[in-house]
């Protein structure tokens, strides 16, 4: 009986052991197709411009190797928004270092003029004297702004990039399926990839200066 037993689990250990390499061949299999479509569904996605060749670098398909659609869009949306902050966060910095500025007073209450923000040393010292309830509203509005989008992206559904329902000067009208509509896309996507670059290099500056060995304002 003993011996019975013995040769049955024999031949169930036996027979796992046959089964095991091909079920993990073909898993392994099956992950590199998928690994393969998504591969190719990325370098056709948003983002991808002629600069490289219209492949994902190296690098970006690593990181981007096990993500989701869903989490792809979300960090395109979030490229766009920094790269929007950072084109903002540029004009801004030379408005200051130009000395142009609103008429009138920022804070009543607190006596700051523009003229004030304007003369500062620096743009980062020009923040400085901003008012805590300035950047308290300045937080609100970004609250509201990534509320609306983010309920544009997940609950009303768009798939676009960047698209956040708001276009006033009516740049979308013709919708976003057209290759003019493509080439402006693009073009902000660079231009704002530019600025998050330029952006880092001037404040780098700042604190440490002579860090940017090119001109700067």
């Amino acid at each position: 009986m003993k011996a019975n037993r013995a040769i049955i689990a024999s031949l169930i250990l036996a027979s796992v052991n046959a089964f095991a390499p091909q079920q993990y061949e073909n898993k392994r299999l099956s992950s590199s197709v998928k690994m393969a479509d998504r591969a190719f569904n990325i370098d056709e996605e948003f983002g991808i411009t002629l600069e490289t060749g219209r492949k994902c670098p190296s690098l970006g398909r690593i990181l981007m190797e096990d993500t989701q659609p869903g989490a792809l869009k979300w960090m395109q949306n979030a490229e766009l928004k920094h790269g929007r902050v950072a084109m903002f966060a540029t004009f801004g910095y030379m408005v200051q270092k130009a000395g142009v500025h609103f008429p009138g007073m920022l804070s009543v209450s607190e006596g700051i003029s523009f003229a004030d923000i304007s003369s500062a040393a620096s743009p980062l010292d020009a923040i400085q004297m901003v008012p805590q309830a300035g950047f308290s509203q300045i937080l609100i509005v970004a609250g509201l702004f990534e509320a609306r989008a983010w309920n544009r992206q997940y609950n009303e559904g768009s798939n676009i990039p960047g698209d956040h329902a708001y276009d006033p000067l009516g740049y979308t009208s013709k919708g976003f399926d057209n290759e003019k509509m493509d080439k402006m896309r693009e073009r902000e996507l660079k231009n704002g990839r530019l600025a998050m670059l330029t952006i880092a290099a001037w404040v780098s500056n700042d604190l440490i200066p002579g860090a940017l060995p090119v001109w700067h304002p």
